[in-house]
């Protein structure tokens, strides 16, 4: 039996994080954003207390894009997302498993943030972050590490989120993975990032020897693919086999605009270095249009879904409309993509290909890389977009104490090569070999002395009206 437990406290704090670089992706440019850091403490039943923690990007404009709120408006919707679900979680006052904690409150949290006009995906931003500190402290009274604790199940994850599944299509999914020993970097190409040159996709100290490469898109077939095309020559000019995705961030308004840039992938010479390399195209259009817009035709591309992916339902919704894939990435929740992971493996078995891939958008270094990096490598995700080592630069304004624990812990992951602590890229590769660690993936907890409390949001519905 997976152990019960009860929470005692949840704290939260913020960091500043300076981008080394902008990144543009779809209708906005990040120069900077806080990082969000959860400590909770807990009771396991016949075990007694456990601290436990988590790390993750206040990210503006991706989980709620609405034009009428500007960047630190939506960062203040994740702020206030935190603050409803910690009083959810804290009012849970009787022993349960971790995923039981999560399933009693998941719905509150969706229907509490839709009354404070916070959509869905911003509104599972909170228990994310908690659920993610409540299975590092459960490992750690457990005395396991995160592989071995979710192959035997540790946080009692069942199908009464995921109705199409049975209990032992999860128990069996689990209980047979094998964790990657590496996983690929996939390198991301944002819409301001030089194409050409120094600092271009051919420069080996941008890409760090990536054999993937994520290409952001505008949402202009015209503009994309002449864009695309002077990628291509540039993965070309490498001349070692890359694979590409392309990622539009919901900025294709409409099926004809997205057929539009399909048609020219098909037919353009120049676009073939892209097209002959392409794996899946992301999110193509807003989240509302695709849920009401089955791909027809264009089914036969490996479309998958992103921010489109709010809810337990939402990938088998998305298999309905033609989509073959979703997206992996702890800020939308762990038991998700665990969820998600067990569908796309039950339904390839039936002979029709479905996936899931890594997505990084809120992974910096230190926990918040480690712990998804280490989702990723459970489930499967052969190689992961990682923005985090290339738009910030290294642990950032993380104090050198603590950068130097993560190093110390986690050599594998982290090195100096004379431009200070910073991802180690294998040959374009990550290895996992140190998460295998007592707790969720990190022998390490942040100075919690260094970091100052989560600054008290806003109401978006002053922000409105």
């Amino acid at each position: 039996m997976p152990p019960r437990l009860k929470l005692r406290d949840i704290a939260f704090f913020e960091r500043p994080v300076q981008f080394a670089r902008p990144f543009r992706f779809g209708a906005v440019t990040i120069n900077a954003t806080p990082q969000l850091f959860a400590r909770v403490e807990i009771e396991v039943e016949g075990r007694g207390l456990a601290v436990g923690a988590s790390a993750e990007l206040l990210v503006p404009k991706w989980f709620d894009k609405r034009p009428e709120l500007s960047p630190a408006q939506t960062v203040d919707g994740l702020r206030r997302s935190l603050e409803i679900v910690r009083g959810l979680y804290l009012a849970q006052t009787g022993f349960q498993t971790a995923f039981e904690l999560h399933a009693s409150c998941i719905g509150a949290q969706i229907a509490a943030c839709a009354k404070e006009n916070i959509p869905t995906l911003a509104a599972a931003y909170g228990p994310a972050e908690i659920d993610k500190a409540i299975l590092d402290a459960l490992l750690r009274a457990a005395e396991t590490d995160f592989f071995n604790g979710m192959t035997g199940n540790i946080a009692g994850i069942d199908a009464q989120l995921s109705p199409d599944l049975k209990d032992a299509d999860l128990t069996i999914f689990l209980g047979g993975r094998k964790p990657l020993p590496r996983v690929a970097v996939r390198h991301t190409v944002g819409l301001d990032d030089p194409i050409e040159g120094e600092g271009g996709v051919a420069d080996g100290h941008e890409n760090a020897g990536a054999r993937h490469f994520k290409l952001k898109l505008s949402g202009d077939p015209a503009s994309d693919a002449a864009r695309l095309a002077r990628i291509g020559k540039e993965l070309d000019a490498l001349g070692r086999d890359t694979k590409v995705t392309l990622d539009a961030n919901e900025q294709y308004a409409d099926l004809a605009a997205l057929r539009a840039l399909m048609d020219r992938l098909d037919r353009e010479a120049a676009l073939r270095p892209i097209a002959s390399r392409l794996l899946y195209i992301e999110q193509p259009m807003p989240r509302d249009i695709t849920r009401r817009s089955p791909l027809g035709s264009l089914a036969a591309y490996s479309f998958i879904i992103d921010e489109a992916d709010d809810s337990y339902d939402a990938f088998p919704a998305a298999r309905a409309l033609g989509y073959h894939g979703i997206s992996s990435k702890s800020c939308k929740g762990l038991y998700k993509s665990i969820v998600n992971a067990t569908r796309a493996a039950k339904w390839s078995a039936g002979g029709e290909t479905f996936f899931i891939t890594g997505e990084d958008l809120t992974c910096q270094a230190g926990l918040a890389v480690q712990q998804d990096l280490a989702l990723g490598a459970f489930i499967g995700v052969t190689h992961a977009e990682r923005n985090g080592h290339h738009y910030v630069d290294g642990f950032g304004e993380t104090p050198a104490g603590e950068v130097q624990a993560f190093a110390a812990a986690h050599p594998d992951l982290y090195a100096d090569a004379g431009q200070g602590i910073r991802l180690n890229i294998h040959n374009g590769d990550l290895l996992t070999g140190s998460l295998h660690a007592v707790g969720f993936a990190t022998s390490v907890h942040p100075d919690w002395s260094a970091l100052r409390p989560l600054e008290q949001p806003g109401s978006l519905q002053e922000y409105l009206a």
